[in-house]
């Protein structure tokens, strides 16, 4: 069963010289209970499929192609305020700053007694219970005197710990979680991790865990796709995708990541740069930095193939057959 669907997404950026495709034919599904990491480097275009799947697109941006169904509904093409009810009730977001999401001049009691009394039916007393519940679940201790608290009076941990309470205020059923631990330190974001991991598999949500780090990836999700230059490159079981990536750059992604049981004292690099929006090279995206290319890699551009267990969008794979 598939809980997110997304069929060949495309997001453009108009400008004066016409318009800029930032996502490019993205397609890939959740299903309830599990955890697809989206992985790669920045300006990917990892954050934007996420904010289009919230519906949250910065202006100019716009969906130019595609769709997305929530449930096998149609949901990118929704008004906004039919958009907006949903993102808190169907769909949690968790962000990078957790400042950005918590009102600074309101209590964190106020902030998720409202949430969730806009998306549930219920009184004050009982979303007062809920929200106590919820920073229990979440791992804050005293929840009760905590919920009297404003934001500054929350370590950054803690207050990560309060945007994910807010997240399952209405008890949704997708969770977009942008780079939900960058700004902690390591033993921190291991505690998130493992309460991300804890409370989506027993509340059975989806999550879309959106990061740069394959380490989170290894540790919490269940596949993985790798994004390059607006577009997904891998995509496969964790395990796989890590341990036999079927792409070069997903290959290059994991030499790069330091090995304590190796002895060679210096790092693997991939050389180069992201390509901008507007320089794309023709055919495959990586092939300027790819040491594998040969000559179809300069002019045609590959989609997702069988490449063992995973997919990979990459010549070097075609005799094995595309994926619709």
């Amino acid at each position: 069963m598939t809980l997110l669907q997304v069929n060949h997404l495309i997001v453009e950026f108009p400008n004066r010289h016409g318009k800029l495709r930032a996502l490019d034919d993205i397609s890939f599904e959740i299903a309830p209970g599990e955890i697809l990491g989206v992985v790669g480097e920045s300006g990917a275009g990892k954050s934007l499929t996420g904010a289009a799947i919230v519906g949250l697109l910065d202006s100019p941006g716009q969906i130019a192609g595609g769709q997305i169904l929530l449930e096998g509904q149609r949901i990118d093409n929704l008004p906004y305020e039919q958009m907006r009810h949903l993102r808190g009730r169907k769909i949690g977001a968790i962000f990078q700053d957790p400042l950005t999401s918590l009102n600074p001049l309101y209590t964190i009691g106020r902030q998720l007694i409202e949430t969730i009394q806009t998306h549930l039916p219920v009184s004050d007393k009982e979303a007062r219970a809920r929200a106590i519940a919820l920073l229990q679940d979440t791992g804050i201790p005293a929840a009760e005197q905590r919920l009297e608290h404003y934001p500054h009076q929350f370590s950054g941990g803690m207050r990560q710990r309060v945007v994910i309470a807010l997240a399952l205020a209405a008890e949704p059923k997708l969770i977009v979680a942008d780079e939900p631990t960058t700004a902690l330190d390591v033993s921190i974001q291991a505690q998130i991790i493992m309460l991300l991991k804890t409370i989506c598999k027993q509340r059975g949500a989806a999550v879309m865990l959106i990061t740069h780090d394959m380490g989170v990836i290894a540790e919490t999700c269940d596949r993985v796709a790798v994004m390059y230059a607006g577009r997904i490159v891998e995509m496969g079981p964790v395990h796989d995708v890590i341990h036999h990536p079927a792409h070069p750059y997903t290959a290059g992604l994991m030499a790069a990541i330091p090995d304590i049981t190796a002895d060679h004292e210096r790092l693997h690099q991939i050389d180069g740069a992201m390509p901008r929006l507007n320089a794309i090279p023709t055919g495959c995206a990586f092939n300027p930095r790819c040491s594998q290319k040969f000559a179809r890699c300069s002019t045609d551009r590959p989609d997702l193939m069988i490449a063992g267990v995973t997919l990979a969008a990459c010549w070097l794979h075609a005799s094995n057959g595309h994926v619709a």
